[in-house]
């Protein structure tokens, strides 16, 4: 397994912690909501061994900065991703996003798809419609009382625990990974923001701009999600509005299905990321 290394650089004035292993052409993961790189960290190590592979910390997550005076709008993220790709010396580049991550790659994505090589979708958000559960997320994020459990140590380590089917896979240690970064007050509060800033008018913008999207396209998901209890329907259709797309279900695995089976996930990135970039061609779904 390759070596995974921790760096920081500095973009739009915020400090951003990314990992990254391996070398050759580059492949960038996006975490959501309320994780990090680190929920990366197995896919790292495997495909590091065939690809760069890069995990960000965005801003208001992990050990990247909390600015409590900016907008954690699609615009920053953009600008954000721009700015890591350009201090990294990266041009074109391999995407995979999960959760909250999803709607900010896409959003760079739709803007941008001359830039990606590949792209590949976990668990997450697409279209401007959203499921009653999210609706419900959302709201509560602005509830006194609970939106301060949501955003503690305590309540995210209750919530990855949730997220996935294999509980005993969430020790301790792992749920230390992203509770950690929540210690302070003033960093939960950039987490709700983080949440608060999110537009409808990006997630129409990724709706109108997603048929465009011709790169080799990856579609992986946990069936048992209760963050999005409509993962398939959504991931349905985007094979639909994306013919060439390649899809796997994960039977019994939840919503952060990198952590729920670590081992499936990382070979099915691998699988795909590490094809020669003139042999992505699309195959046949299982």
């Amino acid at each position: 397994m390759a070596t995974i290394q921790s760096n920081f650089i500095e973009v739009e004035g915020i400090q951003i912690h990314y990992l990254e292993a391996g070398s050759g052409d580059p492949v960038v993961m996006l975490h959501g909501w309320p994780t990090n790189a680190q929920l990366w960290r197995h896919s790292l190590s495997q495909l590091g061994e065939h690809r760069r592979a890069i995990a960000i910390d965005l801003p208001g997550y992990g050990l990247s900065g909390k600015p409590l005076d900016v907008r954690y709008s699609f615009g920053l993220y953009a600008k954000i991703l721009d700015g890591v790709l350009a201090a990294l010396g990266i041009d074109r580049v391999g995407l995979a996003v999960h959760d909250v991550g999803g709607p900010l790659g896409l959003y760079w994505a739709v803007r941008n798809p001359q830039r990606i090589t590949s792209l590949a979708l976990l668990n997450t958000l697409v279209y401007p419609e959203r499921s009653w559960m999210v609706w419900a997320f959302g709201i509560a994020t602005y509830v006194p009382g609970l939106r301060h459990w949501m955003s503690s140590p305590s309540g995210i380590a209750r919530m990855i625990r949730m997220g996935v089917r294999n509980q005993a896979q969430i020790t301790d240690e792992v749920a230390e990974l992203y509770a950690a970064p929540f210690a302070d007050r003033d960093a939960r509060k950039a987490l709700l923001l983080a949440v608060h800033s999110l537009s409808n008018r990006g997630f129409r913008s990724i709706g109108e701009g997603l048929g465009g999207l011709t790169m080799p396209l990856r579609i992986i998901y946990g069936e048992r999600d209760i963050a999005l209890p409509d993962v398939a329907k959504t991931m349905a259709r985007v094979a639909a509005d994306l013919p060439h797309a390649e899809v796997t279900s994960i039977p019994d695995c939840g919503h952060f299905l990198q952590e729920d089976q670590p081992v499936r996930v990382a070979e099915l990135l691998t699988e795909f990321f590490a094809r020669p970039l003139d042999a992505q061609a699309p195959r046949a779904r299982s």
